[in-house]
């Protein structure tokens, strides 16, 4: 039987010799017994390990008693060391990409070295493994069957607000990542987008300690850190789908009164259209009526 393209040959058991390409390793987004037993292998058998930060590459390695080669690749050096790599890898190398915790290449600058090494007709191998996105939704209790990530919200309260409109009618749980320090205003303008009783999650360190998923509303949620303060450590945010409801005449002219507040027509009957599925045309004309009566 032949193999799938991109496969690298192993057995059932045991350690195998790696094939030349790049190696995309899941590691531990907390506890650091949430390795695979592939990832050990790969990393000891690899020529080299890429890091976001060596330093806590290091205490992972050493953790599973890993003397690989590490060395550093982020935002700041990734489009000086690219070359230098597919060199490396045109040579036979195997090297494999960490990032500082869970799946490199989810919000992290490791995306590009696996585009240009694919570009560059190398082989790209995943090894699967820990991923913060998917703890927090399967801890989440919101639905699973579909979910959308959403990477990371903008600082900014008007950027914000655009996003979450863009996705508002996603018919999914929507998955971000989130600071403590912002969680706050994030659900504060969260819940004036998509709905004040729409269900949401906020599931922090995940895998460590103190490890928690606080489940309301997002209006219940905004209120409980706006009082208690934020949270400390990273913090994985999600929402579930739409709320399923009649859209009425009186539920579009009270949405759309309270967008006109403070934002011009058309700005604010598009982002009604898109919060509750209808016809921009329509929102439009109707924030006309209620305008000029």
């Amino acid at each position: 039987m032949s193999r799938v393209s991109g496969e690298p040959k192993s057995g059932g058991r045991g350690a195998q010799p790696l094939d030349p390409g790049l190696y995309i390793v899941s590691t531990p987004i907390g506890n650091l017994r949430d390795i695979t037993l592939r990832a050990i292998d790969t990393l000891k058998a690899a020529d080299e390990v890429l890091a976001e930060d060596t330093r806590v590459a290091r205490r992972l390695l050493d953790a599973h008693d890993i003397r690989a080669k590490v060395s550093p690749y982020h935002d700041h050096n990734g489009a000086k060391r690219r070359p230098e790599i597919m060199s490396k890898l045109e040579a036979g190398g195997k090297i494999a990409l960490i990032s500082d915790a869970g799946t490199p290449l989810v919000s992290d600058p490791g995306w590009k070295l696996a585009r240009t090494a694919l570009d560059e007709g190398y082989r790209v191998f995943p090894i699967p493994g820990a991923s913060a996105l998917l703890a927090g939704l399967v801890a989440s209790g919101l639905p699973s069957d579909k979910f959308m990530f959403c990477g990371f919200l903008s600082a900014k309260t008007g950027a914000r607000k655009k996003e979450a409109a863009a996705v508002a009618s996603v018919p999914a749980t929507l998955v971000f990542y989130e600071s403590g320090p912002r969680l706050a205003a994030s659900l504060t303008d969260l819940a004036e987008v998509l709905g004040a009783e729409r269900e949401a999650a906020v599931a922090r360190e995940l895998t460590k300690l103190f490890e928690e998923t606080r489940r309301d509303t997002l209006t219940n949620l905004a209120a409980h850190y706006t009082e208690h303060g934020h949270p400390k450590g990273e913090i994985v945010l999600l929402i579930g789908p739409p709320l399923e409801k009649e859209i009425t005449e009186e539920t579009i002219d009270d949405a759309l009164r309270e967008a006109m507040r403070d934002k011009p027509l058309k700005q604010a009957a598009n982002e009604v259209a898109e919060r509750l599925g209808i016809p921009k045309r329509d929102a439009y004309q109707r924030g006309i009526a209620l305008k000029d009566g």
